[in-house]
């Protein structure tokens, strides 16, 4: 299931990635400048990786249940 969501929204990001880069955003521009955009994107990887992670364990717990109940 993950698998085909990766593969489904992968082909998108460079589309994405190109139309922010024309708009050209300053804050972007300074935080770049900075270096404070790779800790923005760190956190917001660490943040989507914690939440796969809790979903993946949900997943499993229902589908233990779901077993168990109809066993």
């Amino acid at each position: 299931m993950l698998l085909a969501l990766a593969a489904l929204l992968l082909p998108l990001l460079p589309a994405l990635a190109q139309q922010t880069a024309a708009a050209g955003p300053e804050m972007a521009d300074t935080m770049r400048q900075d270096g404070k955009i790779y800790v923005v994107v760190g956190v917001i990887l660490i943040v989507l990786v914690g939440l796969l992670a809790y979903l993946f364990s949900i997943d499993r717990k229902v589908g233990r249940l779901e077993r168990e109940v109809r066993d």
